[in-house]
């Protein structure tokens, strides 16, 4: 009887414990709000820079480089409609540039970065945020080849954000 029993013990805990490893191995993705993944026009704003960020930028003779850039990668792309106004469009995307200073010990490091987010026309509140590191540069084409990938990147983020086909479980926009 008691042998049984262990074995009925020892079976359910092999079936318990493989379910839990088959759960653990397969996550369940998070929707994608469906304002996202339904938007055909965007309006893209100049979320701008911040006091450090921005006398670089005007040493180097583009204050708004990262708007200028990030418009340009937009058009290119061509998946949504640019318009000039946020009431012509479903999704508003705001493009900043920060370098937030890091504390490693006693050092202060500049941490550049890109940073998009995407915020619902109707309701303004924020979709989905994004952020992609610049590395820094002592040398012109060094930063340009840096700014470029980060620019890259974040571009690369938003075409697989809205590659998702999982929506949120009310498919349809209020």
């Amino acid at each position: 009887m008691l042998r049984i029993v262990s074995l009925r013990l020892l079976i359910f805990t092999i079936l318990f414990a493989s379910r839990l490893l088959l759960a653990a191995q397969t996550p369940v993705a998070a929707p994608v709000p469906v304002q996202i993944l339904s938007a055909k026009k965007v309006f893209i704003s100049n979320a701008g820079t911040d006091s450090m960020s921005m006398m670089v930028f005007k040493r180097a003779g583009d204050p708004d480089q990262p708007y200028n850039q990030f418009y340009a990668a937009m058009k290119s792309w061509g998946k949504y409609e640019i318009v000039s106004a946020p009431a012509d469009a479903d999704l508003i995307f705001e493009i900043r540039f920060t370098a937030p200073v890091g504390q490693y010990g006693s050092i202060s490091i500049a941490e550049p970065q890109l940073g998009l987010t995407l915020r619902d026309v109707k309701t303004h509140f924020i979709l989905w945020t994004f952020v992609e590191p610049v590395q820094g540069a002592f040398r012109k084409g060094t930063w340009e080849k840096n700014f470029a990938e980060g620019m890259s990147n974040l571009m690369a983020d938003l075409r697989h954000l809205t590659a998702s086909t999982v929506a949120t479980a009310d498919s349809t926009p209020k």
